[in-house]
């Protein structure tokens, strides 16, 4: 049985112990198999789980839906529901949403949507979130593409996040829901407007007083800038060791936890300072989606030589399928950095290609051809006694287990419980 264990709890545990420190884990639920494996993990290592999910990922099919497994928030609680079930889960997750409020669809801000219709979608998107059983909410609303580069005053941030928090606590009143739901401020773009210390903290506070004030609650989680910055498949930003450290000090002052994001592709080392650095929870996703594409790129090295050997009479075509919908996705536009020409698709050479893939394979996981082909290869695996997709699995374990390690995870659900 799955086990109850409040986020707010869990959060305050990791903001005041004292005798060691932990730093909570967020990811990006990036396809069904990175669902198992980190389900399979938390499991077997006892700690706490934050699935952060963006609204391109999963929202209301009235919204456009989500590109993973073509999901809306019920058919992503059913499924994470359902790998419990199966796998007789007994440890703790919390479905989130990541960066949720106005303009975070890709569709919306290329439409520049109004202010009064972001904003009624974005709670349109909250409610959903909220009768699907959502624990955590991101309010972010400085996607703004009346702004675009420039930063977002700060006023107007601080006055929309006031009232999508209102208005959640509205919904989550009106339809009986007495379990709490918590919050997330902030945002790590620097077009936020959270770019100084002192900003970051004035925010803090006026939200604090607010909420204190309205009887709203105080959000968890406040998003700081560490310098982290992910492009192509590496982090590209200058992870700030004193900035952190102050960021860190600052939100334990209001009693919240900092919440780092874009922490994909770090070293091991820049994972192991988060500890001494207090920061509370880091957010991973697209690297789970590259080790997965990886994973599936290994196997058709397999498939490749025994299909010449005459081993496999039916290759699949999942090579061709996933570069092809890869590179068409455009989704590399927001990942990738001047050195790389995307300027004529139709010349790419295969390195580019090959590193597109990588950095975009995830996105085409539901895509009908592409997902054909994944099943075509997992049956030719199954011809060679190799289980294909465990093998993907416990690749995705394995990137996962850097984290549990570095951060201090094993163990974590049950030394909470004991507090309480």
């Amino acid at each position: 049985m799955r086990k109850e264990v409040n986020i707010r709890k869990a959060v305050e545990y990791v903001i005041n112990s004292e005798k060691e420190k932990h730093t909570l884990l967020g990811i990006g639920p990036m396809s069904e198999n990175f669902l198992r494996a980190s389900l399979e993990i938390s499991k077997e290592k006892d700690f706490p789980l934050m699935y952060i999910a963006s609204r391109n990922q999963v929202d209301s099919y009235e919204l456009g839906g989500g590109y993973v497994f073509n999901s809306d928030q019920k058919v992503f609680h059913d499924k994470i529901k359902e790998i419990c079930e199966e796998i007789n889960y007994d440890n703790v997750y919390y479905l989130c949403r990541d960066h949720g409020g106005p303009w975070q669809r890709d569709k919306e801000r290329a439409d520049q949507l109004p202010e009064e219709e972001a904003m009624k979608i974005a709670k349109e998107s909250y409610k959903a979130d909220i009768l699907n059983g959502f624990d955590l909410l991101h309010i972010d609303p400085t996607k703004d593409p009346e702004v675009m580069c420039k930063v977002v005053d700060i006023d107007v941030v601080f006055n929309r996040t006031i009232e999508l928090i209102e208005y959640c606590e509205q919904v989550r009143k009106k339809y009986g829901i007495e379990k709490e739901i918590a919050y997330e401020v902030g945002t790590e773009e620097t077009s936020g407007g959270l770019t100084s210390l002192d900003t970051y903290e004035s925010f803090i506070k006026r939200i604090k007083e607010y909420t204190e004030e309205h009887d709203l609650p105080m959000p968890i989680f406040i998003v700081g800038q560490t310098g982290t910055l992910t492009r192509l498949t590496k982090n590209v930003g200058h992870f700030n060791y004193e900035n952190s450290r102050m960021l860190s000090s600052v939100a334990k002052k209001y009693g919240v936890g900092l919440k780092e994001h874009n922490g994909d592709y770090l070293s091991e080392a820049k994972l192991l300072a988060h500890l001494p650095l207090e920061i509370t929870a880091m957010n991973v996703a697209p690297a789970f989606g590259t080790i997965e594409t990886m994973a599936l790129l290994e196997l058709l090295d397999v498939e490749d030589k025994f299909a010449e050997l005459g081993v496999i009479t039916e290759p699949s075509n999942l090579r061709e399928a996933i570069t092809n919908a890869s590179v068409y996705s455009m989704k590399w536009k927001k990942w990738l950095t001047d050195e790389v020409d995307m300027s004529n698709l139709e010349v790419l050479d295969d390195a580019t290609k090959l590193q597109i893939t990588e950095l975009c394979g995830h996105y085409t996981f539901s895509n009908p051809e592409v997902e054909k082909e994944i099943n075509q290869l997992y049956a030719n695996m199954d011809i060679l006694e190799i289980d294909g997709k465990r093998f993907v699995i416990e690749k995705l374990k394995e990137e996962m287990e850097k984290h549990v390690r570095c951060f201090n995870l094993e163990g974590l659900t049950t030394k909470i419980e004991q507090s309480m």
